[in-house]
């Protein structure tokens, strides 16, 4: 299952736009195209570019942000570095056709206003290459550089190839990430690999073709990756402003911790404090790290003079991301109070540095608080939410409760940066249609105008789907929100019958908002001719905490019928080809899609699940975050009679007595969250009862599929699948073709 903290929200407290959602796709992107010729295709998915970092420069006149495109033939992708002028949108490129390029921030050096970022050069090929001067240069890790913007972007290059205008800064072997410069531009904080566990060829030296591990402790693989006997640890370096550092001090000496937290951790877990003295970071250092959520937040001078102190001791939860006021007599932090929930509701918990009292800023809302952001003010802050299917900014002062929207319309929004004077800010949003695009938001306001046009050549040729809301009548009377998406050609009162997808979300508590995914992608589907349905069915944030909360302890129960409530009203629509509706889901999804195998009375004529829960015992005893499972299934099955029972009335394999509809099924190899042995049941169990059923195996991709060739053979298989088996100009033969 997906696993990141996700809260419910307050419903009443955001502004919705009434535009179509037609129409909306090109608001402030240009004029619609009078004809529409192109639909898009898992090919044209993949040429999209893709928005990553951005920052504003400190007089606010400038902002950068990098765009990464992927190259289907060569099988990999390359980013680029752009500035734009915020007054008239006029830019040009600073770096391009690097593999990687992240950590972007400006800082106020003496020389003058500097860009750092970490970055590996991919014209420089070889790992050690020599500079003119003489030293010895790690080109082909990363590493962090700094940038005169003035200078760069104009293709001139040094002799051993770097750009003109780049510095590299620092020369790390084996490359360091999550770079920070201090406000005074006189330390860089990054993080480094620091290898302290010896591998079995290391303890038993003769035996150096050994291949094996020795395992003593859980946590030994996570996610989507082996222990590499090496931990993430906080580093500083003094800098000078010239050129390479010389010294580095590790902040974590001797700890067997990582700052960030794995797995999703990244540089929004530790800040420096505005005098550039003192690093607050974020470490989870406790015995039972399988079964805890408990992560503190630590501050420590960065002169050494003393140790660092843990000023989050005695709370349970999750409490990671801190970030200093302008000021610098505050430290807000993000914190869930319930110990072992990962998806608790997300408080922005604010310490008086002096007293070290805290207070909830955001006490008495019923929604979450995600990468809070303090105003220049040093007297509110800004955090996005969810709410309703979007995600929306919000305002939240220190003197008084309550939150004040900032943003509104059918959009996720996600803030990247308050511009000077706090009256605007630099945001991203998307929708379902289309991916991130960087506009100026007015926090007054709420206007939005466009700053970056990746996407706009491909969108003009391209003929967009329709989305609309739609409320459904749960089994206990609640009301379910469900978005509906229609394919472009879609025409309610024609006679044309449309097959369906019912989409089943992860999560299990993760909202369907306006995302726009490069796997589940709505608008794909809906250009290959599907009418789709994704309800936000019990478990899912954005409508309150009780509905946020349920699903934990009752995955087979209400959940599965909000799923099933929502297909029933859809079907009873004239236009809907009731017999060809077609489960469709991933992770938690894809629990959701084997549960419906074998209760769903019928309903689907054709199943896919990708890397779902098939066998919750055995789920329990392969899966690694234990906390999770711990908390929403009441622990191990052996714990108690009563615990048992719920394993064997929700667990999908109970009913594989029952499965009669085609199944797909999708895993990957390195998905330690959800092991693949789940999908290998889920097709044994499949091929046993004679099920027509498929195994589309990736050994090389983990929860999620990364290659660009293998997104593009998923969506191939996936729409061959349920093609054969949803369009009703189709009749679908038994295929034993492929095993």
């Amino acid at each position: 299952m997906m696993t990141r903290p996700q809260i419910g929200l307050l419903a009443l407290l955001i502004l919705f736009s009434h535009l179509p959602l037609d129409a909306r796709a090109n608001e402030g992107q240009g004029e619609a195209p009078s004809k529409q010729a192109q639909r898009m295709t898992p090919e044209l998915l993949w040429k999209l570019g893709r928005l990553g970092e951005a920052a504003v420069s400190p007089d606010g006149s400038q902002a950068v942000y990098t765009v990464r495109h992927y190259e289907l033939a060569q099988n990999k992708g390359l980013s680029a570095l752009h500035m734009v002028d915020l007054s008239n949108g006029q830019e040009r490129v600073l770096i391009k056709d690097w593999p990687s390029l992240n950590s972007i921030q400006w800082s106020s050096t003496a020389n003058g206003p500097r860009l750092f970022f970490i970055g590996r050069d991919g014209k420089v090929r070889d790992d050690k290459d020599t500079d003119s001067s003489g030293p010895v240069l790690h080109l082909n890790s990363s590493q962090a550089w700094m940038m005169d913007p003035t200078s760069a972007g104009q293709g001139n290059t040094a002799p051993n190839g770097i750009p003109a205008g780049l510095t590299q800064v620092t020369n790390v072997e084996g490359g360091i990430a999550n770079l920070k410069v201090s406000p005074t531009a006189q330390h860089l904080a990054f993080t480094v690999e620091v290898k302290m566990d010896k591998t079995v060829n290391e303890l038993f030296e003769d035996l150096p073709d050994a291949d094996a591990r020795i395992i003593d402790s859980l946590m030994y693989r996570h996610w989507d990756a082996w222990h590499d006997y090496a931990y993430t640890h906080l580093h500083v370096a003094p800098f000078d402003g010239t050129g390479l550092i010389s010294s580095m001090t590790d902040l974590m000496k001797g700890l067997r911790a990582n700052c960030p937290v794995p797995p999703f951790g990244g540089s929004e877990q530790f800040n420096w404090s505005p005098d550039g003295k003192e690093i607050a970071y974020t470490l989870k250092n406790v015995p039972n790290w399988a079964e805890s959520t408990n992560s503190d937040v630590y501050v420590v001078p960065v002169d050494g003079s003393a140790p660092a102190r843990n000023v989050t001791q005695g709370m349970p939860g999750y409490d990671n991301n801190p970030v200093y006021s302008p000021d610098g007599k505050f430290l807000a932090f993000d914190s869930m109070k319930r110990a072992s929930f990962e998806s608790d509701r997300n408080r922005i918990m604010v310490m008086n540095r002096r007293t070290g009292e805290m207070v909830d800023a955001t006490r008495g809302l019923d929604q979450t608080a995600h990468g809070a952001t303090w105003m220049p003010d040093s007297k509110s802050l800004v955090f996005a939410s969810e709410t309703q299917g979007t995600e929306q900014l919000f305002r939240v002062s220190l003197d008084s409760p309550g939150a004040k929207p900032l943003s509104k319309g059918r959009y996720n929004w996600g803030l990247k940066e308050i511009l000077p004077g706090g009256g605007k800010a630099l945001v991203s949003r998307m929708d379902m249609l289309r991916p991130k695009e960087l506009f100026v938001l007015d926090l007054k306001d709420a206007s939005a105008k466009p700053l970056t046009h990746i996407n706009d050549a491909i969108y003009a040729t391209l003929d967009l789907p329709v989305i609309e809301e739609r409320w459904v009548e749960a089994t206990d009377g609640k009301k379910i929100h469900c978005w509906v998406i229609h394919p472009p050609d879609f025409e309610p009162k024609s006679d044309k019958k449309w097959p369906m997808l019912t989409y089943c979300q992860g999560g299990p508590q993760g909202q369907i908002g306006q995302w726009f995914s490069y796997r589940w992608n709505f608008h794909l589907m809906a250009a290959n001719g599907y009418v789709i349905v994704a309800p936000n069915r019990r478990g899912l944030p954005g409508f309150g905490r009780a509905w946020n909360d349920q699903i934990s302890g009752d995955w087979g129960g209400q959940a599965m019928k909000d799923i099933l409530s929502a297909t029933d009203s859809m079907t009873a629509e004239p236009y809907i080809d009731k017999e060809h509706v077609a489960a469709i889901g991933a992770s938690f999804g894809g629990y959701t899609v084997y549960w419906l195998m074998g209760n769903s009375d019928s309903r689907f004529c054709s199943m896919v699940a990708h890397c779902g829960v098939f066998n919750l015992e055995s789920m329990y005893g392969a899966t690694e975050e234990l906390f999770f499972v711990n908390y929403d299934l009441g622990g191990p099955y052996w714990k108690s009679a009563e615990i048992q029972k719920d394993y064997d009335r929700f667990s999908p394999n109970r009913f594989v007595g029952k499965w009669k509809t085609p199944l797909l099924v999708i895993h990957g190899e390195r998905d330690f969250r959800v092991p693949v042995t789940q999908g290998m049941e889920a097709f044994t169990a499949a091929q046993v009862q004679h099920v027509e059923s498929r195994f589309l195996y990736y050994p090389n991709e983990g929860h999620w599929v990364l290659s660009p060739q293998n997104g593009v053979l998923w969506h191939r298989v996936f729409f061959e699948w349920v093609d054969r088996f949803c369009q009703p100009a189709e009749t679908p033969q038994p295929d034993n073709s492929r095993k």
